[in-house]
């Protein structure tokens, strides 16, 4: 009778010891995928980060150029209100979704005004506007980059919160918006003609 107590009292003990086993290995995949979306929603906060960064310095450089061309395009004030307007509202565009249907519109008035500034040779030749072409061209080239990288991340951080078995666990993490060009004028490539 004894031995068979003992093994029935053994048998209650491995069955709570396999049942605690099972809630720790639980907590700890719980633990392991909800860390896992966080640093992904990290990553891809932080790729947006580099984006504005470099949006605000688009934004800074606009109205330098704007100024520096008024004395030449005395003609062309719907132009260069064309441009400060869709400043305007690319700086004031909330998340990626926004801002990349108004940063759209912002680089089609920065293509157009580009085209007009091509009929003013002395704006073409002056220093502080060469100067502040280049710096724009430089930041549109890190704008690209950068989102590049923030579409990259927030793909990877979307593909995790939404696979199996991340997504039993995701319900508190929004779903990322990508940065995408919405502006048809921006997606044609450039003709170049001679």
């Amino acid at each position: 009778m004894t031995g068979l107590m003992l093994y029935v009292m053994s048998t209650e003990w491995l069955l709570i010891g396999g049942v605690i086993a099972v809630i720790v290995v639980g907590i700890f995949w719980f633990i392991g995928i909800y860390n896992g979306l966080v640093r992904a929603r990290n990553e891809k906060d932080n790729g947006w980060s580099q984006i504005d960064v470099q949006l605000k310095r688009r934004h800074d450089l606009i109205p330098n150029l704007v100024e520096t061309a008024k004395g030449y395009m005395t003609h062309e004030a719907e132009t260069l209100e064309k441009v400060t307007a869709a400043r305007n509202m690319a700086a004031g565009a909330r998340g990626p979704a926004q801002a990349g249907q108004m940063e759209g519109a912002l680089g089609a008035a920065i293509s157009g005004f580009f085209a007009v500034a091509e009929s003013y040779p002395d704006l073409k030749a002056n220093s502080n506007f060469l100067a502040l072409q280049e710096e724009l061209s430089s930041t549109e080239n890190k704008i690209s980059f950068a989102r590049q990288a923030y579409n990259d991340s927030a793909t990877r951080y979307n593909n995790k919160r939404e696979t199996f078995p991340a997504n039993l666990v995701s319900g508190g993490f929004e779903k990322a918006e990508l940065f995408e060009i919405t502006a048809p004028e921006e997606r044609n490539v450039p003709k170049v003609e001679f």
